[in-house]
């Protein structure tokens, strides 16, 4: 699918179909053509129009990190990150495909992202406050800047959520706040490095000698990104100190357990040897015969077992 905006004084014009596109004179006045998984005759046919080489999919997710922003003469070419699924496990990373030529702005993305729905609804009701593509791609990345911001801040409320779970008695499922852990830097990992990912196009762009007069807010969004990027550092230490703290409260009940166990061995080893030993038959135990034997060694057994208790319990190893 390709939708073109196209400025006309303070009206704005959106174009769904891209036959009408193909059809359309003058291009001069197109600002944005926002592509979403465009087909094989959609990108030739743009391609044609514009004089634009586009990269494929595979081609935009393999750039290297060094050339996910290129520069040629009437051309910037620039892959940044936008985070998917930021509230659940299966959390990634995808790549959108940016062009900004002269005026002019084409993107290119293959999912549906919030960040371009509610750019949108801003520039149908705010037309005026966009006078080209730059202005465009500018505030489409400030969008995608708050809505991380967003996620760190609620990250950092669950993140606060389970570390009162941890504290508490009641917290049972152990497997499952490892792997909540896990999710968690995993998921912060990927906002920094969507985060580090922009702060690094901004950079590049802002040296650019393009667009010169019209470069305000990139200091702006590089200073929310630099503060994003150190609470992100923050989440990692807060997860791997609580980690840890986990990791030492299981060590402490595994101690536990392996506390009572010892002491249940030891109490009932004494009475387990009285027991052997009148167990044995043999006629030379004088307790064997004895009217009272009987209550002799179970008595003894009883006392050979509450006595590890009381030395236990005076030392407070109980």
């Amino acid at each position: 699918m390709v939708n073109a905006f196209i400025k006309k004084g303070i009206r704005l014009e959106v174009i769904e179909n891209f036959s009408v596109l193909e059809k359309e004179n003058d291009t001069t006045n197109i600002i944005w053509i926002d592509m979403i998984s465009p087909s094989i005759e959609e990108v030739k046919t743009v391609e044609s129009i514009f004089n634009i080489k586009f990269p494929t999919k595979q081609e935009s997710e393999e750039i290297e990190l060094s050339s996910r922003y290129w520069e040629e003469d009437n051309r910037i070419e620039i892959n940044s990150y936008f985070l998917i699924n930021a509230d659940s496990a299966s959390a990634f990373n995808e790549t959108v495909s940016f062009i900004l030529q002269d005026d002019l702005l084409i993107s290119i993305r293959y999912k549906n992202l919030e960040s371009f729905n509610t750019f949108i609804r801003k520039l149908l009701n705010s037309p005026k406050e966009f006078k080209n593509g730059y202005s465009v791609f500018c505030e489409i990345i400030d969008i995608r800047i708050d809505a991380d911001a967003d996620i760190i801040e609620n990250l950092s409320k669950e993140i606060a959520k389970i570390r009162k779970h941890v504290f508490t008695d009641y917290a049972n499922d152990d497997e499952e706040i490892l792997e909540r852990i896990s999710s968690f830097e995993d998921l912060n990992m990927k906002i920094r490095e969507n985060l580090t990912d922009k702060q690094r196009i901004l950079s590049t762009l802002l040296k650019s000698s393009k667009y010169s007069d019209d470069k305000n807010i990139i200091p702006i969004m590089l200073k929310d990104i630099k503060s994003l990027i150190e609470y992100t550092n923050f989440n990692f230490e807060r997860l791997d100190y609580l980690q840890n703290i986990f990791i030492g409260v299981l060590n402490i009940e595994q101690n536990k357990v392996i506390k009572i166990f010892t002491i249940v061995n030891v109490i009932f080893l004494p009475p387990t040897l009285i027991a052997s030993i009148y167990g044995m038959n043999f006629d030379m135990l004088p307790e064997l015969h004895w009217e009272y034997g009987y209550l002799f060694s179970v008595g003894l057994m009883i006392l050979s077992s509450v006595t590890p208790i009381l030395i236990f319990k005076k030392k407070g190893w109980i």
